[in-house]
């Protein structure tokens, strides 16, 4: 048989998990930078995709004044169009707003005028709500493709990631959720008194399939876990904050 013909299923196979990695993993930086940790071991980035949630966003609002807290909301542009009352009052409480593009597509599957459209969309919503323009920019389901990182960054958007995502979606109970969340407490423990990154959480406040999405147990998993962090000495932050120098 051809050496070549032999050869061609693991060339294949090797070019499928490269394609893989830098679609779909986190810290992956082969189709564009993005951003997964914050600038200092203290300071915790919570983030939440797939709102505005009038069920819920305003619930964790209210949560994070109680903590003296900072989040990071990106937004659906369709559903800032159907709530643009409640990304204003989001923005308004100190929270950063960035763009999940219009309606949550799998952008992976996306060509570059797609990709710009859903992007511009987006921010036009935000912008038209809250008074803001985005620069951050999370993809949906996290998936990325050559020409979905580059069209952000040219609308002057960063794309943000994650060091730590729970399934929050997924959560049958709050007791199933807790212990996902418990890593942010171990690296806390681990990195005490040292220099070093800390964690970017990602959490959803909303349901990308439709508004008013059950999420009361990503609410509750936080009210357990938000006191305990911040015994622990953490601070909550926004991205905008997360990457701000010097850290202290």
């Amino acid at each position: 048989m051809d050496p070549w013909l032999m050869a061609a299923p693991s060339a294949l196979a090797v070019a499928g998990g490269i394609v893989g990695y830098a679609s779909a993993h986190p810290a992956s930086q082969l189709f564009g930078p993005s951003l997964r940790r914050t600038s200092a071991a203290k300071k915790l980035a919570i983030t939440f995709d797939d709102g505005p949630n009038p069920a819920i966003t305003p619930k964790l609002l209210d949560l994070f004044d109680q903590h003296c807290g900072h989040a990071t909301f990106f937004l659906i542009g369709d559903f800032v169009r159907q709530c643009p009352e409640l990304a204003r009052e989001t923005a308004a409480r100190g929270h950063s707003l960035g763009n999940h593009t219009k309606n949550h597509p799998n952008l992976f599957r996306c060509g570059p005028a797609e990709i710009r459209s859903q992007l511009e969309s987006c921010s036009e919503a935000i912008r038209e709500a809250a008074g803001v323009t985005p620069k951050w920019f999370r993809p949906p389901f996290g998936l990325r493709n050559p020409w979905v990182i580059p069209a952000a960054n040219q609308m002057g958007m960063q794309a943000v990631m994650w060091s730590l995502i729970t399934w929050d979606w997924k959560a049958k109970s709050t007791d199933w959720l807790i212990p996902r969340m418990e890593p942010i407490a171990a690296h806390s423990k681990e990195h005490r008194g040292k220099n070093g990154a800390g964690d970017i959480l990602c959490l959803h406040d909303g349901n990308h399939l439709r508004l008013n999405g059950d999420r009361r147990c990503t609410l509750e998993a936080l009210a357990h876990w938000m006191p305990r962090w911040r015994d622990l000495g953490l601070e909550f932050v926004t991205i905008d904050e997360a990457v701000r120098h010097p850290a202290t």
